[in-house]
């Protein structure tokens, strides 16, 4: 994942059962927070803004990574949207000028 982006674009990984696309989604950073080449970035967007509150168990695992140097980012329009200013417990309000400065330079992986 090293020189990635990823654009997470949802509160869970895959179309089902929601409980099991957000155990997936954790256990997808759970695993990725222990390798060597993580990502530059995660810009989450859409319902991915919710994985950055106390309400998603994904927080911690992005938690993690933000604290590891990785840039975790949340589109202002969807936190704004769905009304989460106050809820955030990880990240960084961010724009689309910043992702699209980030997608310019490295490769976006989108998970949804």
């Amino acid at each position: 994942m090293k020189n990635k982006v990823i654009l997470l674009s949802s509160d869970q990984l895959g179309k089902g059962e929601k409980e099991l696309g957000e155990g997936l989604l954790e256990t997808f950073f759970t695993i990725l927070k222990q390798k060597e080449g993580l990502p530059v970035a995660v810009f989450c967007v859409n319902r991915g803004v919710f994985t950055l509150t106390e309400e998603s168990l994904v927080s911690l695992q992005l938690a993690e990574l933000q604290n590891k140097g990785v840039d975790i980012l949340a589109c202002k329009t969807c936190v704004d949207y769905y009304e989460l200013n106050e809820k955030l417990v990880a990240g960084k309000i961010s724009g689309m000028d910043q992702f699209i400065g980030l997608a310019s330079e490295f490769e976006v992986i989108t998970l949804s």
